[in-house]
């Protein structure tokens, strides 16, 4: 399995418009994402050609986790936080533009007035959109498993290199053993 390189337009080299899933033997299956990353750390110890890996999360599910309830003071104070983020970000671009400017009093107002902004923009929006949801959450895409692929070439050395079995052939110079 030889990574693939294609043609782009413009000249640039990529993968393409139209992905495929990558080809070779399974050389494990993990549970989770951490066990199949651990297993290729370590084969990349071990100078492993870790391009000819791939790691394959298999049965997607999306996981909503509920974090809290949505409330007035909630809505308020995290649209003031990203307001505040927003005004000190157009409050810096201001000084950096416009030098005669004393940086402090404008940063000052631009935070103040972003945030005022911000908590008045996500008080009105919760206000409208308070039926359809009452509550804060997480949204996660995970994989019931994970596969790791390797190019059938080297599935053997890298079962060796995961059991810890030495992979190297005997010395020539290494006198047979006697019989008997």
């Amino acid at each position: 399995m030889k990574p693939v390189s294609n043609q782009r337009a413009f000249g640039g080299r990529g993968r393409g418009l139209f992905p495929t899933l990558p080809t070779g033997e399974v050389l494990e299956t993990y549970e989770s994402y951490a066990q199949a990353q651990e297993s290729v750390e370590k084969l990349a110890k071990a100078d492993f050609p870790v391009k000819q890996l791939s790691i394959i999360g298999s049965d997607l599910k999306t996981v909503e986790r509920i974090t809290g309830k949505l409330t007035y003071g909630r809505m308020a104070l995290a649209s003031a936080a990203t307001g505040a983020w927003i005004g000190l970000f157009l409050g810096l671009v201001l000084v950096i533009f416009s030098p005669t400017l004393t940086s402090f009093a404008v940063l000052g107002a631009a935070l103040l007035m972003g945030a005022g902004f911000g908590m008045l923009f996500g008080v009105v929006t919760y206000s409208v959109n308070r039926r359809r949801r009452t509550f804060t959450s997480v949204t996660q895409v995970m994989a019931s498993s994970y596969t790791v692929l390797v190019d059938p070439e080297l599935l053997h050395k890298a079962r060796n290199v995961l059991r810890g079995v030495d992979d190297a052939p005997p010395h020539p110079s290494d006198p047979p053993a006697p019989f008997g």
